[in-house]
């Protein structure tokens, strides 16, 4: 914490001295004034440049807007009588149709389960008999 010093001002009345003639030696004590530092520290202040803000004045050219009229030709509306429609009611008689039912027996088909045969081929190894023939000469006897 930074102790700030205090600055007093004090405006202070004295007499007028009397000077006199005669000059006498006399030891007197003097008090000595002793002078102590006190070392305070006192916050350093920067200093910045703030920009200025400066308003100049600036010729700005505006550009002129050029109205052209242009001349178009509006058709005359006329006026036309429109006949007046009146709506009349007309009774119409509608056909009624009349939705008759007759019961008509119709047969019951009935459902049978027929198995299905499915055949199946089977392989079989038949053995098969082999004759060789043999010519053999018999003698004849006559």
């Amino acid at each position: 914490e930074i102790v700030k010093p205090t600055i007093v001002h004090k405006t202070v009345q004295r007499k007028k001295p009397i000077l006199q003639q005669q000059v006498v030696h006399k030891p007197v004590e003097v008090p000595q004034v002793q002078y102590i530092d006190e070392v305070v520290d006192v916050p350093v202040m920067k200093q910045r440049h703030v920009p200025m803000i400066v308003k100049q004045q600036k010729t700005v050219e505006v550009p002129q807007v050029e109205y052209i009229d242009h001349i178009v030709e509006v058709p005359v509306q006329k006026q036309v009588q429109v006949p007046m429609i009146q709506k009349v009611q007309e009774t119409v008689e509608v056909p009624q149709i009349e939705y008759v039912d007759r019961v008509v027996p119709v047969p019951v088909q009935k459902q049978v389960q027929v198995p299905m045969v499915q055949t199946v081929q089977k392989h079989v190894e038949v053995p098969q008999v082999e004759y060789v023939d043999q010519v053999v000469h018999v003698p004849v006897q006559k």
